[in-house]
Parts: C-alpha cells; structure tokens; sequence
C-alpha cells in the first residue's frame, strides 16, 4: 500500500488536524487516512460533467436543466 508524505506543513494547520483527531479519538493518521479517503470518494465537477456527458437518452438539454435548477433556488 502507498504512503504520503507532506513536507513544509504550516504548524497551524498541523495543530488543527491534530486536535481534530483528539477530538475524533483517532491518531492523526487513522483521521487523515478517513478524510483523504473521503475527499477521494467525492467527484470533481469536472469527473461529475464527464460521467453526465457519457449518459444517453435524456430530454433536457443541460443548459435547460440549470435554467430549472436556478428557478427552484428562486422559489419560497
């Protein structure tokens, strides 16, 4: 299995992610692994748009859609 390393990680944000996993009750490295393996598991918007452009056989054009999308966002 591959490891990571980080170099030049700001002492602040190291004393965020460690308290983070205090917080979690998880080593900093069991809390790390969770989050790179969640941010990995999250698609792009552009992996997203790909997987859509792949897709056949829809009725509404994609700019039809955003056009919905905006006006459902606009309702009370």
């Amino acid at each position: 299995m591959p490891s990571l390393r980080i170099r030049n990680l700001p002492d602040e944000t190291y004393t965020v992610l460690r308290r983070r996993a205090t917080q979690e009750g998880k080593s900093l490295q069991q809390y790390l692994l969770a989050e790179l393996n969640r941010l990995a598991a999250r698609p792009t918007i552009d992996e997203l748009m790909n997987r859509v452009d792949k897709r056949s056989g829809g009725r509404v054009s994609f700019e039809q859609a955003v056009e919905d999308l905006r006006e459902d966002r606009h309702r009370p």
